[in-house]
């Protein structure tokens, strides 16, 4: 099978049996039928090692043929990328060196046997009347859907509260950009806000990924808090990234991704990681000054490369909001409309974020 991410192959398998596919209706029917199951998602010459006895098919898949076949003890192998039930009533012998962290004999082949062909197999537990899902050294239990809904919603009530204050401390990074105030403190807890965000969001993702078509109204919910997230922390990280840290700010947004929960919270840690503060960035009161990239990229239908050369020819914020029209006529790409336009924009955005902080 081609290498593929572990993280990936589950999402992917998550989408494959969310309720609303065919594959989830099979399922749910061995489920009520209260027999057990072992579905091998993949066939080719390595899966076809493992499989001793049964018979032999070529059928299209659909739910109510994997749940008769799954009357059998044996296993049932299917070649999901075409949609082909390929065997059936099978043996899977897989190498019992493989370690195994499963106790049930349906549980420990199914496991070994996802490991050794490196494709997706479920287990489904006729005593336990459960599903389980194990891709590479994942597995992953798949729970009803009420269960994931009623966790979905815990998370997504989190997540509002956690971009409600999101919005207040980027409101006042704005203000104070302005005004030329901005201190290392300032901008750690903007990043590690917004860090926070993003981790709920790819939480409740995951859920909505599970529920399928159950999760259609949360994806709705989901997408409209986090519009805009991505933008928001890249164009952070290059308005404050410290020219000494010699990494892109892709490199940095992924290296924040790596903190621990704990490390999180600590500001100092964060200041390191963005190269600001000091060696120790622990100097959290000292003065930034940001390059503008935030605030161009509040003016609207002003393209990345003229706000990229704008940024160039200021060098920092307080430079471009003093710069007259006709210093910005001399950017390359910036006409006289264009100029008139930035200028009246910055003014626009200066009144505007000093009388919202100040309401």
């Amino acid at each position: 099978m081609p290498e593929v991410p572990a993280d990936t192959k589950l999402r992917a398998m998550l989408q494959a049996i969310a309720p609303g596919t065919e594959l989830r209706d099979g399922l749910e029917r061995i489920l009520r039928g209260r027999t057990g199951a072992i579905v091998v998602l993949g066939y080719d010459d390595a899966v076809e090692a493992m499989c001793s006895g049964g018979f032999h098919l070529d059928v299209e898949f659909s739910a109510t043929r994997l749940r008769e076949l799954s009357k059998m003890d044996g296993a049932v192998v299917v070649d999901y990328t075409n949609r082909r039930i390929r065997r059936a009533n099978v043996q899977l012998l897989p190498d019992a060196n493989i370690e195994t962290s499963e106790s049930g004999m349906r549980h420990r082949t199914a496991e070994r046997a996802a490991k050794q062909s490196g494709y997706p197999v479920i287990s489904v537990s006729q005593s336990m009347r459960t599903v389980a899902l194990y891709v590479d050294h994942h597995r992953h239990v798949v729970e009803d859907s009420d269960v994931i809904l009623s966790r979905a919603n815990q998370a997504l009530a989190t997540l509002e509260r956690y971009k409600a204050r999101l919005d207040e401390v980027s409101g006042t990074l704005s203000a104070l950009e302005i005004e030329d105030l901005v201190t290392v403190r300032d901008v750690v807890t903007v990043i590690q806000r917004l860090e926070m965000v993003s981790r709920i969001s790819a939480e409740v993702e995951g859920y909505v990924t599970e529920l399928g078509t159950d999760g259609r109204l949360l994806s709705l919910q989901l997408e409209e808090l986090v519009i805009g997230l991505d933008p928001d922390r890249t164009l952070v990280i290059r308005d404050y990234l410290g020219t000494t840290v010699g990494r892109s700010p892709a490199q940095v947004l992924e290296a924040l991704s790596r903190l621990s929960s704990a490390q999180l919270v600590d500001m100092p840690t964060i200041a390191r990681v963005i190269g600001v503060g000091g060696p120790d960035g622990d100097a959290l009161d000292s003065a930034l000054a940001p390059r503008g990239y935030r605030v161009l990229a509040k003016i609207p239908r002003l393209p990345t490369p003229v706000a990229e050369a704008i940024v160039a020819h200021c060098g920092n914020l307080q430079v471009m909001l003093s710069a007259s029209a006709e210093d910005l006529q001399s950017v390359e790409g910036v006409g006289p409309h264009r100029a008139r336009a930035v200028r009246e924009g910055l003014s626009r955005l200066a009144e505007s974020s000093i009388l919202e902080r100040f309401a």
